[in-house]
């Protein structure tokens, strides 16, 4: 008699089996949780520059991407006197804080077997250009602040979704970054 097929577990769009071996997986090997993200970016003129995303390392090995779509124009608006080739970098800030709180509360809410049907974000944030152009020390040249809107719906009462709302807003590694601060240290690259 044949052994019948297992059915995989999908919530979300996220196969919730793969992630739970894939946490287990970590609880035997925290090696494996250990990751490296890097792009390349290069000036082009002006404002105007691009960062391509090829190759990262994680589960204990180098992940080369085989596609070429990972290419990030940056630029700014003629207002900024740029030519708007493309979003400026804190617009693509605001983009992967949205792309990574949406997905960390997808993950969470299929880890617990809740189904979502929504998830839009609206994100904002406060910016004073005179901390950019060196004008004044007081003011920062970072966002002053950042607000987020979420728009959730899904198979679980507004509570249980609030709740994924904050998991979301404690767990993604990019509102981390954005919230606590994360140090950066440049360097002169000798040729």
């Amino acid at each position: 008699m044949a052994k019948a097929a297992s059915v995989e577990k999908i919530v979300n769009g996220v196969n919730v089996d793969k992630l739970t071996q894939t946490m287990e997986a970590i609880r035997h090997n925290p090696e494996i949780s250990k990751f490296n993200f890097r792009i390349d970016n290069y000036w082009i003129n002006g404002a105007h520059n691009r960062a391509i995303v090829s190759d990262f390392y994680g589960a204990t090995q180098r992940h080369r991407r085989d596609r070429t779509f990972f290419v990030y124009d940056k630029d700014e608006h003629p207002v900024l006197l740029g030519d708007d080739r493309g979003a400026n970098p804190v617009e693509y800030l605001l983009v992967g804080l949205a792309g990574c709180i949406t997905t960390t509360l997808v993950y969470h809410a299929a880890a617990r077997g809740i189904s979502i049907t929504q998830v839009d974000a609206k994100l904002d944030g406060d910016l004073d250009i005179q901390g950019l152009l060196g004008m004044s020390d007081e003011v920062r040249p970072g966002y002053k602040s950042i607000q987020i809107k979420l728009k959730v719906k899904g198979d679980a009462p507004k509570e249980k979704l609030a709740e994924l709302v904050q998991i979301a807003e404690r767990r993604s590694p990019v509102a981390d970054v954005v919230s606590h601060g994360t140090p950066v240290k440049i360097r002169l690259e000798e040729d």
